[in-house]
């Protein structure tokens, strides 16, 4: 099956490409001007082939499959292996399509996008009998209408010949509405799956993730806003506010748990798959709402991963009870970390372990949906690549922030980091049969980290900033950071930071 995804991962390479294109007439002339031409018309490439044959093949269905040229109407067929359910005339959700409306908008195909919102104007509906994941759903179908919607909604850039009258607003809110009875549980917590006809069916599981539940904020607080129903931002919000009191008193949470009765049933988790975007969707919250009880949580929550799942700079997965690793595992979900990471200032961090990422990314020539970091191997039964775009994605943040990118690629797992790089503030920590070195971290969790032995390795140099939210006004309100021993420094949007512009 041709996962949607891989038009994430072409728009973030193009978006890559797109950043460096402000150079003088000087550089343009330059053989590497030349090579960044080649790459964006490379890249643009990638995104028609995959969008073309999708439209030749599978439209209106969800996804191609490109070695059968045929079609999957996956956002059915997730959970459903059996699909005599459903009515014979239903032809998926176009779901690529909607995938693909701001990526026509980047691409510049300005006529390609209108015939694309006619299209789902007169033909999409959602009034079908088919069971559907709500994370799955919430992030690409009605994030896919949102986001096309606000495009469509700006004057400025007179994306359709004729009038808009809504219409992807419209579909956006109807689905919205479908949402709505996976929230009528007894802890308001949704259910994972919801017919998009009838509801939640009977006997329906009442197991979930930590990321099912806690990250709709997004495009359900945006369809509010949007439609000024406040339904959709307020249930949306209720299960949020409940998953964060169900966490343990070390700050940590679970991946997987019940809606009916909100327990916990997996109480080991990470960064990676069932919590992955729950972190993410914290910080964007707070950036897109403005918020300060989102920055709370997002922090509360960074800290306790910072102190509890990292080693170094990798991240294991830990019991959210004791903060007791757990699996010793890098996953290919975990790769937005370094993306997240940036977006708060904590370039250093994100470089050290984007770095990690992308020795294994190098070594393999893809990253591994499980890779076992104490046998440093690929699980023996995950041994494929679903084109997963989260290594792209904190590429590009990385580049954006440093306009150089990631300092050089080493890795402190497998290789000895001159002194150069780091030059202060490492500890070798002795174990058998072998000497590990341990970074004692990071500036949000310093003057200490606790090791999988429970050592305790203190910081030389940390310095804490003035304040416990890491907001500033000066310099002079900026500590140093325990990692590299350099003083942080005041942003413009008030955080302190290892900022390399301002």
């Amino acid at each position: 099956m041709f996962h949607p995804r891989h038009y994430t991962t072409c728009l973030l390479l193009l978006l890559f490409l797109l950043a460096l294109s402000d150079f003088s007439m000087s550089q343009s002339q330059s053989p590497w001007a030349a090579k960044k031409k080649r790459m964006k018309e490379k890249v643009r490439n990638m995104f028609y082939h995959a969008y073309d044959n999708y439209m030749t093949y599978a439209f209106p269905h969800d996804e191609l499959k490109p070695i059968s040229k045929t079609f999957t109407n996956s956002l059915s067929e997730l959970g459903n292996l059996k699909l005599e359910h459903l009515p014979q005339d239903y032809n998926g959700s176009a779901l690529t399509l909607i995938e693909s409306l701001s990526s026509l908008v980047i691409m510049g195909n300005n006529t390609e996008f209108e015939r694309a919102v006619l299209w789902l104007s007169e033909n999409l509906t959602f009034d079908v009998d088919a069971r559907i994941n709500l994370f799955e759903c919430n992030i690409r179908v009605l994030g896919g209408l949102v986001s096309a919607h606000l495009l469509l909604s700006d004057s400025s850039k007179k994306l359709l010949q004729g009038a808009y009258n809504n219409q992807l607003l419209v579909l956006a809110e109807d689905l919205g509405k479908r949402f709505l009875p996976a929230f009528n549980t007894p802890t308001g917590l949704p259910y994972a799956w919801i017919n998009l006809k009838y509801g939640v069916m009977e006997n329906e599981t009442t197991e979930t993730s930590t990321s099912g539940c806690g990250s709709l904020i997004l495009e359900m607080g945006a369809l509010s806003k949007m439609t000024g129903d406040p339904i959709y931002e307020s249930v949306a919000l209720r299960a949020l506010r409940k998953l964060w009191s169900m966490q343990s008193s070390l700050k940590l949470f679970g991946t997987t748990l019940d809606v009916a009765t909100g327990q916990w049933i997996e109480y080991s988790s990470g960064i990676g798959a069932g919590v992955d975007s729950f972190y993410e969707y914290l910080l964007k919250a707070h950036i897109l709402f403005g918020k300060e009880d989102f920055w709370k949580m997002f922090h509360s929550a960074y800290v306790a991963v910072q102190k509890y799942f990292r080693h170094g700079a990798w991240y294991h997965e830990a019991d959210m009870r004791t903060g007791r690793a757990t699996y010793w595992q890098l996953t290919s979900l975990q790769a937005f970390w370094p993306g997240l990471q940036v977006l708060i200032g904590d370039v250093m961090a994100a470089n050290s372990s984007h770095r990690e990422f992308f020795h294994v990314w190098k070594r393999y020539g893809v990253l591994p949906e499980r890779y076992l970091l104490d046998h440093q191997m690929i699980h023996p039964t995950e041994k494929y690549y679903p084109l997963r775009p989260e290594l792209a994605e904190s590429t590009f943040y990385l580049y954006q922030a440093t306009k150089g990118h990631p300092l050089p690629v080493l890795s402190n797992w497998h290789e000895e980091l001159p002194e150069a790089y780091v030059p202060t503030n490492w500890t070798f920590v002795k174990r058998q049969p072998r000497v590990s070195r341990i970074s004692s971290m990071s500036l949000q969790v310093c003057p200490a980290l606790n090791l999988k032995s429970g050592q305790h390795i203190e910081s030389a140099c940390h310095i804490p900033d003035a304040r416990s939210d890491f907001r500033c006004l000066t310099d002079e309100d900026c500590g140093v950071d325990a990692t590299t021993c350099r003083r942080r420094s005041c942003s413009m949007a008030g955080f302190c930071g290892l900022w390399l512009f301002r």
